[in-house]
């Protein structure tokens, strides 16, 4: 499952960055509870969510999807 791979995925640019998840709800303009649901597994970001995501991190959404390393 695509979110399972986001979460995953978020969850080491989190470590990377040092950033948890009121931080990074802070940085990109979204709900705390937002990030809570990916993080989880239960949600997938929308593609403005991806977008912020991808910029804050410095990489692509396929990266962040999992389509590429």
């Amino acid at each position: 499952m695509i979110n399972i791979q986001i979460a995953k995925n978020l969850k080491e640019l989190m470590k990377q960055y040092n950033i948890n998840q009121v931080g990074i709800s802070k940085e990109i303009g979204v709900a705390q509870s937002a990030v809570s649901a990916w993080l989880s597994g239960k949600k997938e970001p929308i593609t403005l969510s991806l977008w912020l995501l991808d910029d804050y991190f410095d990489c692509t959404i396929d990266e962040l999807v999992g389509r590429s390393e």
